[in-house]
């Protein structure tokens, strides 16, 4: 028995197709997919339609104290999971950039860090589960068997999620887009918790001009070929 969980683990930033991969790579393996992203926008969103200053601890205890957060599986014709905030079906508002840079202060809060990372911890205490986010391999699951590092220069992860963003109708600028994901990528990387960066022991791999289903045969080829007797 080795000390290991039978846990996958996908981080990169923004736009670098992190969701695609592991819901592709969790479906193959039979694992179940953990986006703890849509988590931390589900808070962002609260915040927002609350009124509460995402960085002031005291408006912020009361709300992640009564906050119920579900995720589903993503509805028939549909990419993204469902996400159950109160009840309330939010996961189409989630995904625009300006929610995801909401998201990324938010994530920085030492309060919503510690209370959402252990929820997904027990989540994923079962094991055989694809997580995929910023610090998964680092500070959620260390003792995850398979690690990767999911990446892209800006300007592809740009055109990426503009043209996610135009297939569901949306206008788009890209040079702000561009700016927005740059400046996301800066401040997920300098925060002083949980930082978004490679575990030591992640496989580093740059999807700037490889095909999505090579990354995914990459990633499950891994898996298959490194088997661990991985501890529940």
């Amino acid at each position: 028995m080795c000390d290991r969980k039978s846990i996958v683990t996908i981080d990169g930033p923004s736009g670098g197709g992190k969701s695609t991969v592991s819901r592709a790579l969790a479906a193959r393996l039979g694992f179940t997919y953990l986006d703890t992203g849509a988590m931390y926008r589900a808070v962002a969103y609260t915040c927002q339609q609350q009124g509460v200053d995402p960085l002031n601890p005291v408006q912020l205890e009361p709300l992640l104290a009564s906050i119920r957060i579900e995720l589903l599986p993503p509805a028939a014709g549909e990419d993204d999971v469902r996400v159950i905030v109160n009840g309330r079906d939010v996961g189409s508002s989630l995904r625009t950039p300006e929610m995801g840079m909401l998201a990324s202060k938010v994530s920085a809060q030492p309060l919503v860090r510690n209370i959402l990372t252990v929820l997904q911890q027990q989540i994923g205490a079962a094991g055989q589960i694809v997580a995929e986010g910023r610090d998964t391999g680092t500070v959620v699951f260390p003792e995850a068997a398979w690690k990767f590092f999911l990446d892209a220069s800006p300007e592809v992860r740009t055109r990426r999620r503009a043209a996610q963003l135009r297939s569901k109708g949306e206008a788009v600028d890209e040079q702000q887009l561009l700016a927005q994901i740059v400046q996301r990528d800066k401040d997920d990387r300098e925060r002083t918790i949980a930082p978004l960066k490679a575990a030591p022991d992640a496989i580093l791999i740059d999807s700037t001009v490889c095909p999505v289903d090579v990354v995914i045969g990459q990633m499950y080829d891994r898996v298959m070929t490194t088997p661990c007797s991985c501890k529940k």
